[in-house]
């Protein structure tokens, strides 16, 4: 598993999730909404630790600076 994601795209990731963390605390977003941008919050902050996007991978897209 190779990086393919940049610092941007891993930054603005955690900020989406931290947004969407955000929504539900504040009650603006419940029930099966509220689930769905949790689980992607979720997504996004473990695909942004890891530094690897699966979608990314079939299609050959890498937001990296330089391919590895």
């Amino acid at each position: 598993m190779k990086t393919n994601m940049g610092i941007i795209d891993r930054a603005i990731r955690i900020v989406v999730a931290l947004v969407f963390v955000g929504l539900y605390f504040a009650n603006v977003v419940t029930g099966s909404m509220a689930i769905v941008l949790l689980v992607l919050a979720g997504v996004f902050t473990l695909t942004s630790l890891i530094g690897f996007c699966p979608l990314y991978w079939p299609f050959g897209i890498h937001t990296w600076g330089k391919k590895k």
